[in-house]
């Protein structure tokens, strides 16, 4: 599947209409965000169950801010609309591979199930 490009229209359309979703904050200037790009798209062509999209943070400010981007490229990850992981900084491969994996094996039950204790706490 190819990458997603992402911007206000169809944001929230790829996040509630899939499962497992992950996105790289990127911009055309940054350096190491160019440089994580062969890797994103090398591992997105072997897990066709995942989206794997891209959002400009030059383009798309309004967005990076609601999700407080301050160093690109960030990796943020979603299941079952549930943010489950979010890092700054580009990965090497195997890494990130290793990452997919784990998020792939994570229990959602009991994560929605977290969710809801903390938002029943707050």
């Amino acid at each position: 599947m190819a990458v997603v490009e992402l911007n206000k229209d169809n944001f929230e359309q790829v996040i509630n209409d899939n499962d497992f979703v992950i996105i790289d904050f990127w911009a055309p200037w940054c350096g190491p965000c160019r440089s994580f790009a062969p890797t994103y798209e090398k591992v997105s062509e072997d897990h066709a169950n995942m989206v794997f999209a891209k959002l400009n943070t030059e383009d798309e400010q309004e967005i990076a801010g609601h999700f407080n981007i301050r160093s690109i490229p960030t990796l943020m990850i979603f299941r079952e609309k549930v943010i489950i992981f979010s890092q700054a900084g580009a990965l090497p491969e195997p890494a990130f591979r290793d990452l997919l994996q784990k998020a792939s094996e994570l229990d959602m039950a009991e994560v929605h199930r977290q969710v809801s204790e903390e938002q029943a706490q707050a």
